[in-house]
């Protein structure tokens, strides 16, 4: 959701480093952004088999466009941190992420979903890996996206983007001790995801 402003923020003109902070909280303010599902052959009214299983994932759909694919975007990275320091545009996505997650529930991501946005969840989950590994997996990620960024240059920026949201005045990446701290550095996604769903069938 942070991407999604930094998209339209980018589009409204905006450059960084952002100079008018009031002018990207009447932006924020002024858009929705709505999360959806795709749709599978069970949505549509067809039988369900492996096709269930998405592959692209959540879309993001900022003011009806689809811009799942725009806000992965290098740049956008860049533009997702800088308007997540303005208190006021934090304001405006807390509220919206309150919002969806009181209509529908579910699983939510994001650096202060657990400590801010929903602090009373009875599942945190803090994931982290060497900031080594992420950058392997990011580089990989945007060369298959065909945007193409030097391992060096990942993780730098990776770093810095780390140590700009652990500093932070407003919500800080941080984590509480009802946290579930798991380490993803030398685990393939299935045994991640095994141990989430275990210790969530254990609690209920």
């Amino acid at each position: 959701m942070y991407r999604a402003i930094g998209l339209a923020a980018r589009r409204g003109g905006v450059e960084l480093p952002i100079r008018d902070s009031e002018a990207v909280a009447r932006i924020a303010a002024a858009s929705r952004i709505e999360l959806a599902a795709p749709e599978t052959p069970a949505s549509r009214g067809g039988a369900p088999g492996p096709a269930e299983v998405p592959q692209a994932g959540t879309r993001v759909i900022l003011d009806g466009e689809d811009v799942s694919e725009q806000i992965r975007e290098p740049e956008i990275s860049r533009y997702a941190s800088a308007v997540s320091a303005i208190p006021a545009v934090r304001r405006v996505l807390v509220a919206q992420q309150q919002r969806l997650g009181g209509e529908t529930g579910g699983v939510m991501e994001g650096r202060d979903i657990g400590t801010k946005v929903f602090p009373d969840t009875p599942f945190k989950f803090f994931l982290t890996a060497d900031p080594v590994v992420r950058a392997v997996r990011r580089t990989r990620e945007l060369a298959e996206r065909g945007t193409p960024q030097s391992y060096e240059r990942v993780l730098a920026e990776m770093q810095q983007r780390d140590a700009d949201d652990g500093s932070r005045a407003d919500s800080p990446l941080t984590l509480d001790d009802r946290y579930v701290l798991v380490d993803s550095s030398a685990r393939p996604v299935e045994a991640v995801v095994e141990e989430i769903e275990r210790a969530v069938r254990k609690a209920i």
